[in-house]
């Protein structure tokens, strides 16, 4: 006797139930994406109990007549593709015509449906998946959906949802995607006959993201302004440098107006942060990614979660790249802010100039540093080579002479004083601004030793044995694909056979004991790395360690001048927004948070 047996209808209903209908939360994205392709602008969702006890989505958008609604119902009957062709060109949120006769299967379900100029409309009602009310409906033009007591006839399923509050959650999450997604609909949500929120249609993103999360948020995002080839346009809004959370929930990207998860796109964005960003942190974004239907692949999960790109490396690259001018784009903004002052206030301290790199170095002489870094006692600031002049400074009483002769005149922020030894305070049109001298030096000395090295070449020292190592078949390839930018960055690699290699030389800075573990590690990292990326990848981390030991330390006392030019190095630098390990360089506290510290606002 045969041991293959068809399953029955209503099994083969739950188990592709299973699939598209995993939580309320499910259930919820599903309803709201039928609405948006429907054409609404008001989308009211109402729960009970998590949505456990009740789901109700109703929208104003284009309704179905009789047959249609019916229809609806079928599994695989939808009005979104009408052959395989069309699958590769999907411009709509919902197409698998799965979803309502998946929801319908396992709860007790009610749709009522009125095209626009119809007289009447229609109303379905199904228990478990089985049809047993067809009706004219009375209801407002548009479709309402009530899905009440869900997994009633799967009880396995009931039993690993979560807590009526943590599915109330992740719902209000899911149709936060949904009003980021689509800024143009009004969305309304009712729990257990309370209003959580009512947002109205926007014109603009930033609307949206102010309505559901605050101004404050939205002053510290900057708008995309990078160039990305043409059959990609990316926009949105990024977090500014120092702004991360410690989990994703903020990360937000959306392809095509379809909120998506992409380890691909996630690493390109921590690709384009990348020393402004703290490790183990992430950064705010609302990422909106439009492209060609026919590059991107959404039929990849039944949840369309997940979406594959015929070209992902273009794909990272733009991404990377475009977040990357976005971040040196706002130094602008920076120089108008906090412009150099033209006249010297006061004397802020009593110390030598700030420690310079020499003309000469090279990165063999790294270990060198601590004496060339040690050297104080000059009669000038050096600011870095190639960009400005010297700038002499003045004795203590020239300094004095010079304040008193000179007249005020208007400039963008007045330096008060130093904090601690530390903090170096700056008045300016919008409140107070502190600076943390250590991490500004970094940032400085940073991109101007990693300039110099680019510039005289990464030098490389020869392996006493050479390294014979195995690599997996796709990062053989990635490594063949890639070698003359590993020997650019020092790295005396080639082939040794079938997914074979033999390295005979590495970077001198670097200070390695198993050169194939360091290449496995080599290679994991600049997968990620946009093609843009520094040559200096390799020695970015060696470069931060150093760097960070000659900065101008905490306890260390500077003269006015000495923090002038500071500022001033601080805001030529491409990206003066944070040191290179991520921390902030600057932070503005405005005139209202001082006045509602000392409650003068409430």
């Amino acid at each position: 006797m045969g041991r293959i047996r068809l399953l029955p209808d209503a099994v083969a209903s739950q188990v592709a139930a299973g699939e598209v209908v995993e939580r309320p939360a499910s259930v919820v994205k599903e309803l709201i994406e039928n609405s948006v392709d429907a054409g609404a602008r008001k989308i009211d969702v109402m729960i009970r109990r998590g949505g456990i006890s009740l789901v109700r989505v109703v929208d104003d958008g284009c309704g179905m007549d009789r047959d249609d609604a019916l229809l609806s119902l079928e599994r695989h009957a939808t009005s979104k593709i009408r052959s395989a062709a069309d699958l590769q060109t999907v411009a709509t949120l919902g197409f698998r015509g799965e979803a309502l006769p998946s929801i319908a299967s396992v709860s007790r379900f009610r749709l009522t449906t009125r095209e626009r100029n119809a007289l009447a409309g229609t109303e379905i009602v199904v228990n478990g998946g089985k049809i047993d009310i067809v009706r004219d409906g009375g209801e407002a033009p548009g479709t309402q959906v009530e899905v009440r007591s869900l997994f009633f006839n799967v009880p396995a399923r009931r039993k690993f949802l979560r807590s009526e509050n943590t599915e109330s959650r992740n719902i209000e999450h899911q149709i936060h995607l949904q009003a980021i997604g689509h800024p143009q609909i009004a969305f309304t949500l009712l729990r257990d006959d309370r209003l959580v929120f009512q947002l109205p249609a926007t014109t603009t993103l930033g609307d949206r993201i102010r309505d559901l999360y605050g101004a404050e948020l939205l002053e510290r995002l900057i708008q995309l302004h990078g160039v990305a080839p043409r059959k990609i346009q990316i926009a949105g809004f990024i977090g500014q440098a120092g702004l991360s959370r410690q989990t994703r929930t903020q990360q937000l990207i959306f392809v095509s107006g379809r909120a998506i998860e992409s380890g691909l796109i996630t690493s390109a964005i921590r690709e384009g942060y990348h020393t402004a960003l703290m490790k183990g942190q992430y950064p705010v974004t609302f990422l909106f990614l439009d492209l060609d239907p026919a590059t991107v692949d959404v039929n990849v999960h039944p949840s369309k979660r997940e979406v594959r790109f015929r070209d992902p490396g273009a794909v990272r690259e733009a991404v990377a790249r475009c977040i990357q001018q976005t971040l040196e784009r706002g130094r602008t903004e920076w120089q108008q802010k906090f412009r150099a002052p033209t006249v010297v206030p006061s004397i802020v301290g009593t110390a030598s100039a700030l420690p310079q790199i020499s003309a000469t170095i090279t990165p063999r002489e790294l270990p060198q540093l601590e004496r060339e870094f040690a050297l104080r006692g000059q009669k000038t600031v050096e600011p870095p080579i190639g960009r400005r002049e010297k700038m002499p400074i003045s004795s203590q009483e020239n300094l004095t002479q010079d304040r008193a002769r000179s007249t005020p005149v208007q400039q963008q922020f007045q330096i008060i004083g130093v904090l601690n030894k530390l903090y170096v305070l700056m008045e300016n049109a919008n409140g107070l601004v502190l600076v943390d001298q250590h991490a500004a030096h970094e940032r400085i000395l940073f991109e101007e030793l990693r300039r110099r090295m680019e510039e005289q070449g990464v030098p490389s020292q020869k392996l006493l044995l050479s390294q014979i190592f195995e690599l997996p078949p796709r990062d053989a390839d990635w490594v063949e694909r890639n070698m003359p930018i590993l020997q650019k960055m020092g790295i005396g690699i080639e082939s040794f056979g079938p997914n074979t290699f033999k390295i005979d030389s590495l970077p001198a800075f670097l200070n390695v004991s198993d050169p194939a573990q360091f290449m496995r590690k080599v290679i994991d990292d600049l997968k990620s790395a946009s093609s843009s990326s520094s040559e200096m990848r390799l020695g970015e981390d060696m470069i931060a360690k150093t760097v960070c030991r000659h900065a101008v330390k905490a306890n260390d006392p500077l003269r006015y001048p000495e923090v002038e030019k500071l500022i001033r190095d601080l805001l030529d630098c491409d990206l003066p927004y944070c040191c290179p390990h991520g921390r902030p360089t600057m932070i503005q506290i405005s005139l209202v948070e001082l006045e509602k510290k000392f409650g003068r606002k409430v």
